[in-house]
């Protein structure tokens, strides 16, 4: 039994069986070994995810659940934004969508965090959403105020006075003032009826109460800037009226400092 011999060292073999002697100048190199699979990298977070991550973890307000009322405020800014051209159509209906699906305070607040929602003039509800209590009936034992007529003269209403559901406002050539910022709100809605004829009536209302203005002026003035929805559980406030050749004012203004 005859085996074929094994090639030389210093030998290579041809295709035919020959052998020849090996180039020394070729160097014989080994196959590139085969690279390790790696696992597939995560998708690195941008900067704005991680932010706001960072800021969700440290305020524990973003965790809670929010309700329709939170989703419908902040779709109330988002289309006080698109009237100001704060926000494109497309941002405008991108956000929108969102606010529907949205589960707490930190999904919202990320939808309007780059707006300027101080200059929108959308009612913001206090942060801690806690509404101040209003008294049903009067507790205080005050008389409720119903009616302030002003002919060529000044009418106020202010202070811890105490207002039900309805209050009739009569100028003719004179001012009416009405503040109810302080005042005792004895019912859950209050009607404040005016006509100013070549006379002024001025209203001014805290910033928690939902405003209704449903008022016609024929050469006066009806404002209606101030109108919009308050925090839940508020009053509603709703004037109505005729302004001839006067006007009828209606503002949103911070409650005053109490005295100490």
């Amino acid at each position: 039994m005859t085996t074929s011999p094994e090639p030389s060292e210093g030998l290579t073999s041809g295709s035919d069986g020959s052998t020849t002697p090996a180039d020394p100048a070729v160097p014989v190199t080994a196959p590139d070994p085969i690279p390790p699979v790696s696992a597939p990298q995560p998708i690195p977070l941008r900067k704005t995810d991680i932010a706001a991550a960072h800021v969700q973890s440290l305020d524990p307000r973003a965790r809670l659940r929010a309700s329709d009322a939170d989703r419908e405020l902040v779709q109330q800014i988002l289309s006080a934004a698109l009237s100001n051209g704060s926000l494109s159509l497309s941002e405008f209906d991108e956000r929108s969508s969102k606010v529907l699906v949205a589960k707490t305070f930190g999904d919202l607040d990320n939808l309007t965090d780059d707006l300027p929602v101080a200059q929108l003039g959308v009612p913001i509800p206090p942060a801690s959403g806690v509404v101040p209590a209003y008294r049903a009936g009067t507790g205080s034992g005050r008389r409720r105020v119903q009616n302030a007529v002003a002919v060529m003269s000044g009418w106020e209403i202010g202070g811890n006075s105490a207002v039900g559901g309805s209050l009739q406002a009569f100028a003719l050539m004179g001012g009416i003032d009405i503040d109810l910022r302080d005042v005792e709100f004895t019912e859950p809605r209050l009607a404040i009826r005016c006509a100013a004829i070549m006379g002024g009536i001025d209203i001014v209302v805290p910033p928690d109460v939902t405003v209704e203005v449903n008022g016609f002026a024929l050469m006066g003035g009806f404002g209606t800037t101030a109108a919009g929805l308050g925090a839940p559980g508020a009053p509603t406030v709703v004037v109505t009226g005729l302004a001839l050749m006067g006007g009828v004012d209606v503002k949103r203004k911070p409650r005053k400092d109490r005295p100490k």
